[in-house]
């Protein structure tokens, strides 16, 4: 890489950090800071009941599909310039969220948020690979990592209060002073940083191909809880498999067009050679489909089992957000002293022995004794986990294409997540229809026999998670044993371009 060192010392390496992480922190947060605000936009915008499970899916859908365009494109076009324009995306599309008066307006404009956090995602772990190195890079990842966990389990918080105080179109508008205040401090102090020796040309059309690929087979998934005459149409239903066929298709047409056809490829297949970048990602796509279901699950349960209404099912999830920061600065920590591969056994341990914990639930499991000890477990070991499968996903990769690494490692969380969630929800919904034929119990109520029929389709699904974190488990022993080693011995930082 050509390149010329531009100085640094006005831009302290905390404050380079701090702008990362704070735009990381602001997309993972409109995941699931919208869920308790649901209700809410359904009553205000007369949507239907598909309209607001698109308010959702139209985020995760496109964040997903564009993550490698927006990981190749920080590596090509430069880390400061893609940040910028992802967060300018992101923060217009909130304003347009905000202001929406219609469903159609709401869903268009979650969708162009998705895509600018897709742009904006990848880059903001660009710009810490390459700023920092030796001891320092575990630390800043584990930074990272923890506000990319916490931003999830904060969002309930902060919507519900959003929500409560103000208006669920806040949940929205929330973004723009922080966009502005990023875009600032970007501006300001981050420099520029671009493969001078790769050609400045994207993938247009197999960024086209991955994304509807993607998106067309996690439609098919979620096309099986779709009801009809009072029933999910399920997985053999013929426009299930019809998306899922065409998804697939796609995906085989992007394989194909990456490998014969194009000449800058969106994803240059070598980087599967490293190992450990491959694992990474087949470890974080179980890890994703596992807890993404978790708080999709706990969710209801709190709020339809137990009782709790949006602003108290958020703030019981805080304990959940402050394990899931004491994980990542713990792995950070440790993952110099004791090594990618051992971090991951214990953080897929922990998650196994969580889930299982979890799936012993029932409607009258106390708050204090079972839900949230079962559940601290689980947040735990994804905290854990973050630093040592980010570590081991850009260990062996050259740091000009750093952005690409860090956007397959989020792509699998996420289509892992999306395709997790699918297919535990469609699980439990079998279950629990299948626990509601039979009659209630002698003296047992309709209503107990409700909620026993859906914390039952709940436990299935976590056993399943259970499940996803033990084969975790098994790829882990895969991952090299000196993965990350580099990252962690003094390697220089690569140099930055103006």
């Amino acid at each position: 890489m050509t390149s010329t060192p531009a100085p640094r010392a006005h831009a302290h390496d905390g404050l380079i950090l701090a702008i990362a992480c704070v735009a990381q922190f602001m997309v993972v947060l409109d995941v699931s800071i919208v869920n308790v605000a649901l209700p809410s936009i359904q009553r205000d915008l007369h949507m239907t009941g598909s309209g607001s499970l698109w308010v959702v899916n139209a985020y995760t859908l496109t964040f997903a599909g564009f993550l490698l365009l927006g990981g190749r494109a920080a590596d090509l076009l430069g880390r400061r310039a893609v940040f910028l324009a992802g967060l300018a995306i992101f923060t217009l599309a909130s304003i347009g969220a905000g202001l929406a008066q219609s469903e159609t307006q709401l869903i268009v404009a979650r969708a162009i948020q998705g895509f600018g956090g897709a742009i904006l995602s990848p880059a903001t772990l660009t710009i810490i690979v390459t700023t920092f190195s030796g001891a320092a890079l575990p630390k800043a990842i584990g930074a990272w990592s923890a506000v990319a966990g916490a931003g999830g389990a904060f969002g309930s918080v902060l919507g519900g209060i959003l929500v409560g105080e103000l208006s669920w179109r806040w949940v929205f508008f929330i973004n723009v002073p922080i966009g502005i205040l990023g875009a600032i401090a970007a501006v300001a102090y981050l420099h520029e940083l671009r493969n001078r020796e790769a050609q400045h040309r994207l993938d247009i059309f197999g960024a086209g191909l991955v994304t509807v690929g993607l998106f067309s087979l996690v439609y098919g998934i979620i096309n099986t809880q779709k009801v009809v005459n009072g029933h999910p149409l399920g997985w053999g239903a013929t426009s299930t498999l019809e998306w899922m066929l065409f998804g697939g298709v796609l995906l085989v047409g992007f394989v194909f067009w990456e490998l014969k056809v194009a000449t800058n490829p969106l994803v240059p297949f070598r980087v599967f050679k490293s190992r450990s970048l491959t694992i990474a990602d087949l470890v974080m796509f179980l890890i994703g489909g596992a807890f993404f279901s978790m708080w999709y699950f706990l969710t209801f349960y709190l709020q339809e089992v137990h009782g709790y209404d949006a602003l108290k099912a958020g703030f019981a999830f805080l304990p959940m957000a402050v394990a899931i920061i004491i994980g990542a600065q713990l792995s950070s920590r440790l993952v110099t002293k004791v090594g990618v591969r051992s971090l991951v056994f214990v953080g897929t341990v922990l998650a196994t022995l969580g889930f299982l914990w979890l799936a012993l639930l029932s409607p009258t499991s106390p708050y204090l004794f079972h839900v949230i000890p079962a559940a601290i477990t689980c947040a735990l070991a994804m905290g854990l986990l973050f630093t040592p499968l980010a570590t081991a996903a850009t260990a062996d990769i050259d740091r000009r294409e750093a952005g690409l690494a860090s956007a397959l490692l989020n792509t699998a969380r996420q289509v892992g997540g999306s395709l997790g969630l699918a297919v535990l929800a469609t699980v439990a919904t079998s279950v629990t229809t299948a626990a509601l034929l039979h009659a209630p119990s002698p003296g047992e109520s309709h209503q107990a026999h409700y909620f026993h029929a859906v914390t039952r389709g709940y436990d299935v699904a976590f056993a399943i998670s259970a499940l996803f974190t033990a084969a975790a488990f098994a790829l882990a022993w895969l991952i090299p044993t000196g993965a990350g080693r580099h990252a962690t011995a003094g390697a220089p930082p690569v140099a930055v371009a103006e």
